[in-house]
């Protein structure tokens, strides 16, 4: 969805409109981390407070909700890794985000399979840079303070965080399961 400040004053939403899509992304939100990306459209109307045409409005599709929610995902976890960039221990800061990187992945449930399969492309290629570039500040910065080993490389960071969501995504527990085995896989990155 665009953003107001990005948008000319005639295609602004009014303040209830902006409201009623926010409330139906929180909820396509919790329900894709419920029960995958095909969660119903209509118990996230019901969630959300709204109608039916209400959601279809904002989102005339199921792949535009989806794309809305997952870059509402991105760009929460990408500012979370701007905050951490201040933090005194950067190995810390660096942990910290993969646990958040973990639980985004954990939380998608499909949304990125579906995304892939059926939304545009572009959106993941930005959404990926994004999710690296900040990863690499992070990574970066403990690099420099001795906290990680040398040849560790974002991309394989991020590659081990999703592949232990994927590992975890069917599991009762699976939250608290991938962050058991994130923390085991950052002990491993940590500098001897």
């Amino acid at each position: 969805m665009p953003k107001d400040a990005d948008t000319p004053p005639s295609r602004r939403m009014r303040a209830d409109a902006r409201r009623n899509a926010e409330k139906i992304t929180a909820a396509a939100g919790a329900l894709v981390a419920e029960h995958g990306a095909d969660a119903s459209l209509e118990e996230i109307a019901r969630r959300a407070g709204v109608g039916s045409a209400t959601l279809h409005r904002h989102f005339p599709t199921r792949q535009a909700l989806l794309e809305a929610v997952f870059k509402n995902r991105v760009e929460t976890l990408c500012a979370r890794a701007g905050d951490l960039l201040g933090e005194p221990d950067p190995g810390q800061a660096l942990a910290t985000w993969l646990h958040a990187v973990g639980a985004h992945a954990v939380a998608n449930r499909g949304l990125g399979a579906s995304l892939m399969r059926d939304g545009d492309p572009a959106l993941g290629e930005t959404c990926h840079e994004m999710i690296t570039k900040a990863g690499d500040a992070l990574l970066a910065r403990a690099r420099a303070a001795g906290t990680v080993r040398p040849d560790i490389t974002i991309t394989q960071l991020l590659k081990l965080v999703g592949a232990i969501a994927l590992a975890t995504e069917q599991d009762a527990d699976g939250p608290a399961e991938a962050g058991l085995l994130l923390a085991i896989a950052i002990n491993g990155v940590r500098a001897r």
